[in-house]
């Protein structure tokens, strides 16, 4: 039964959660696996959908609105109301492709900056549905780099950490009004 967290696909003037933003220390510390699915979990995938396209965006992570759970939402076709938004809980990553390619990222939790990043063109992921069932998927394109910029989120590591050019980095962060010392590099 995947209605267990569908939602309607439209802006709420108040989302029943709120994003916070670069800096923020919530978004820096590490998402607890999920021990039970149960209809908490899924009242939770559902308030981050509602949140989720409130702000125009295709993927939420669960630290990003400061519930530290490994669940993420992803959605790459918003105006599409015929395809389902994807729920994955205590997702993890079993396979990645060794051909990388560079894309254009941006993230709720820094508006207006994107940027682009590296990442395996092709994952494979296993992950618990809304119904607590193990599922596994393969994904390429966009979803494949959502999911991926999503599960960062639950180890506290933000889309800006993996951007390699630091000046141009800089220069999009000064004009949103974002410090540079709220990145942590990954090399």
């Amino acid at each position: 039964m995947t209605s267990a967290v569908l939602v309607e696909k439209k802006k709420l003037k108040q989302p029943p959660l709120e994003i916070h933003y670069l800096g923020d220390r919530v978004l820096r510390q590490p998402a607890k696996r999920i021990s039970r699915v149960d209809e908490t979990v899924r009242q939770m995938a559902r308030e981050m959908l509602q949140t989720m396209y409130s702000s125009d965006g295709i993927g939420l992570a669960a630290p990003q609105v400061a519930i530290h759970k490994q669940l993420i939402v992803i959605d790459c076709e918003p105006d599409n109301a015929a395809t389902p938004p994807i729920v994955l809980i205590n997702p993890q990553i079993v396979g990645a492709s060794p051909e990388v390619c560079t894309a254009e990222e941006g993230c709720l939790s820094i508006p207006g900056v994107y940027l682009e990043v590296v990442r395996p063109q092709v994952i494979e992921v296993s992950y618990k549905d809304q119904q607590g069932r193990p599922q596994r998927m393969k994904a390429k394109g966009l979803l494949s780099r959502a999911i991926q910029h999503e599960m960062d989120h639950l180890t506290g590591v933000l889309f800006v950490d993996r951007v390699q050019n630091g000046l141009v980095l800089a220069e999009a962060l000064n004009k949103h009004h974002f410090s540079m010392q709220a990145v942590r590099p990954i090399q």
